[in-house]
């Protein structure tokens, strides 16, 4: 064994982290060519429109969630650069002084190198998920936030059904609730703190899973308050 391919393997072994869910990554995405005026018509009486992934882009708690997200990604990658950097050196230093040691020892120290790359790789990944895993349940606390205000704006449109946004092709402004909702909730919530998860400590959840889908009942269906965390 020699320190070459524990040089490479270091290299390899921190991952960067974006904050990165589908939301927030189209929020930082570059704004998209203008379309061509559309010229609509009449509203459809009953039928109304609304965007998640735009409420949460628009409102004043997403983009508080958003820079916090980048700030707990930030740190998560200074530790993981940090460990990166001292093994890096560390095998760089084997690299020069492999022509003193004998093969014993070369191998010896070659394989401590690769058990530090092989836990830091095992680190990032965990990160990795601990990220998605914090993101997630933020998204899932907005959505939550929102879900008393798209009642609302349902019931006070006297909308009959409901559509998500994306899967409309083109639609008149005038059916969307969008807007009302965001002012709704930018005047209940503007921020709430919270800290990266850690999936490492016993009982600590699974990462993985959507936020939930809200859920907008017709105007007959008296709304149950939501579940507070």
């Amino acid at each position: 064994m020699t320190s070459k391919p524990i040089v490479a393997g270091v290299c390899a072994a921190a991952i960067a982290l974006t904050a990165g869910s589908s939301v927030f990554a189209q929020a930082a995405a570059p704004a998209a060519p203008a379309a061509q005026a559309v010229t609509h018509g009449p509203p459809l009486t009953g039928v109304c429109i609304f965007s998640f992934e735009t409420a949460i882009q628009t409102s004043t708690v997403g983009h508080s969630v958003d820079t916090r997200m980048q700030q707990i990604v930030a740190q998560v990658n200074a530790e993981l650069t940090a460990e990166k950097t001292a093994i890096d050196n560390d095998a760089k230093g084997l690299d020069a002084r492999r022509a003193t040691l004998d093969q014993a020892t070369l191998e010896s120290q070659a394989s401590q190198l690769q058990i530090r790359a092989n836990a830091l790789q095992r680190k990032a990944q965990l990160r990795d998920r601990e990220v998605s895993a914090t993101e997630q349940k933020a998204v899932a606390r907005i959505s939550q936030e929102l879900e008393p205000f798209i009642r609302q704006s349902y019931q006070s449109k006297a909308c009959s059904i409901l559509l998500q946004r994306s899967a409309v092709i083109i639609g008149n402004p005038a059916m969307d609730i969008t807007p009302a909702v965001v002012a709704g909730l930018n005047g209940k919530i503007t921020q709430f703190a919270f800290e990266r998860e850690r999936l490492d400590q016993p009982g600590a959840p699974a990462a993985g899973g959507a936020p939930a889908i809200v859920q907008t009942p017709g105007p007959a269906r008296t709304p149950a308050a939501p579940a507070k965390r």
